[in-house]
């Protein structure tokens, strides 16, 4: 792996001032969940669909909600992201963490609710939004067909941004995610760690204020790993802020300052990993919100020798 430095100047810019506008109306009125959280001493409860959004906040969500086959997946999730926080998103599969991102995110259009980033609703001015975000979906797919410098190329200028700069920004880019030795072969080509880091250098490339990561870390290897860690927080150190969902507890409790659990389309608890925590591990406190998937005794006795 190359030794060059993973710190991005480029990113530091200054943090934008905004207005927060009145959240809109949800579409639809809000349907009562189909299950409640269970209760845990000393976690707050998750905030209310019509709750002012703090000052300071990079991602805002209220109330989103989303049904596929007339069974709702996401039932009203609320909750506020802190600048310059490292937010991490926890569930089990399908606990709807990718669901609630990508109608965040601009990719899936919710029945209900609202998401703003940096004070900008995505459903309203969806362009101002997107500008200030970097989204690393899991599953999308892109312009493999495409080299890796070509492909930031591309999704450079297609943001609108100048040539020499793209070309700049580029470099650092793969010199510092070890990409820059890779010329010539196609992204449909890598190996699921160099594809998660070339769609990671995409996101990063406009120099976004927010970065959304579905499962960055997914099938990479450990090497790989390491490189993805430390460029996020080379980047949350400068003054943004990165929200990461995860199912893997280890991963979020390690990086994380902030940390939300989701389960069943539900918000379960969210604040500080601390105040999450409560002193213990976030694994145990997930257990405790979501419940065990016990085995009953004897139930796999054929599997024993």
């Amino acid at each position: 792996m190359g030794s060059a430095p993973c710190a991005l100047p480029w990113t530091h810019a200054q943090r934008p001032s905004v207005t927060l506008p009145e959240l809109r109306a949800p579409d639809a009125p809000p349907a009562a969940p189909l299950s409640a959280p269970r209760p845990v001493d000393g976690i707050a409860a998750p905030i209310a669909a019509d709750a002012a959004v703090p000052d300071h906040t990079a991602l805002s969500i209220r109330g989103l909600r989303k049904s596929f086959d007339k069974t709702e997946v996401v039932h009203g999730i609320s909750l506020d992201v802190p600048q310059g926080s490292f937010y991490g998103i926890v569930g089990p599969n399908g606990a709807g963490k990718t669901t609630t991102l990508s109608m965040a995110t601009g990719l899936l259009r919710p029945d209900a609710g609202a998401a703003l980033v940096l004070g900008h609703d995505m459903w309203v001015e969806p362009q101002r939004a997107k500008a200030r975000l970097g989204v690393l979906a899991d599953g999308l797919r892109t312009f493999d067909r495409l080299t890796g410098r070509e492909l930031l190329t591309y999704v450079g200028l297609v943001r609108g941004m100048k040539a020499d700069v793209v070309e700049e920004r580029m470099e650092s880019l793969l010199s510092a995610l070890d990409l820059a030795g890779e010329d010539g072969k196609l992204v449909v080509d890598y190996s699921a760690g160099m594809t998660k880091k070339i769609l990671l250098a995409s996101a990063l490339l406009h120099a976004p204020r927010l970065l959304v990561l579905d499962e960055p870390l997914e099938a990479v290897d450990p090497v790989s790993a390491q490189v993805i860690r430390t460029i996020l927080t080379a980047y949350v150190a400068g003054g943004g802020t990165v929200v990461l969902s995860s199912h893997v507890m280890e991963l979020v409790e390690g990086l994380c300052s902030h940390v939300a659990i989701i389960a069943g389309g539900e918000l379960m608890a969210d604040g500080t990993l601390d105040e999450v925590r409560q002193g213990g591990s976030l694994v145990q406190t997930f257990i405790d919100l979501v419940g065990g998937g016990d085995v009953a005794e004897g139930s796999l006795s054929w599997l024993e020798s």
